[in-house]
């Protein structure tokens, strides 16, 4: 398992302007600035067929902007610091609604959430010492992935329709497998801080 690293010496990159506009951080603004909208949709009139596009929607620029960075090589500072980010306001976003709603127990958001919280303090504490955050595992982004597919599922579930019924049992299980997974690298980060730390300490 990979350890969170002191940053390395600036090199040159392209300009913030450059790497706003090149083709994968425009799909991650675009997920960034469908947030607020998919939490209205969902708080406000209840529109859960367009919510449930605009989350699908987001699910696959996740998987497409990743793709395009490498084949593209435009891969960027900007670009590493926005991806998690959608991913992680996305998820926020979606269980404080579906907590608001009672699609979702409390006690299904709480870990979650904490997770969140616990790894934003880490984050502050390597960047004050002169590490960068714990680098992202397959674990925590395969985590994501299954919280992403499960939300829509969710979302299907509700009613009293045929396709309901499907989704409700695969949605809860996607959503205990997600949650679990996203716990657990969670705590992987946190040793990850822990280690670079520890280590900096014994210099």
């Amino acid at each position: 398992m990979s350890t969170a690293a002191p940053e390395p010496a600036a090199q040159a990159e392209p300009s913030l302007l450059k790497q706003v506009l090149n083709v994968p951080n425009i799909l991650s603004l675009l997920r960034l600035a469908g947030v607020p909208v998919f939490l209205w949709l969902l708080l406000g009139p209840k529109e859960d067929g367009w919510a449930l596009a605009l989350l699908v929607f987001s699910a696959l620029t996740d998987w497409l902007d990743g793709k395009l960075a490498r084949w593209l090589d435009q891969m960027s500072r900007l670009g590493q610091l926005l991806d998690p980010a959608a991913d992680r306001l996305y998820i926020l976003a979606t269980l404080i609604a579906f907590l608001v709603r009672d699609i979702i127990p409390w006690w299904v958001v709480v870990p979650l959430v904490l997770r969140e919280a616990v790894l934003g303090v880490c984050v502050v504490v390597l960047r004050r010492r002169g590490f960068a955050p714990p680098e992202v595992t397959y674990l925590g982004k395969g985590a994501t992935f299954v919280l992403m597919y499960a939300f829509p599922l969710l979302l299907l579930a509700q009613g009293g329709s045929g396709v309901a019924a499907v989704a409700r049992p695969i949605g809860y299980a996607f959503t205990i497998w997600g949650a679990v997974l996203y716990v657990w690298s969670g705590v992987l980060y946190v040793v990850q801080a822990r280690n670079a730390l520890r280590g900096a300490g014994d210099d």
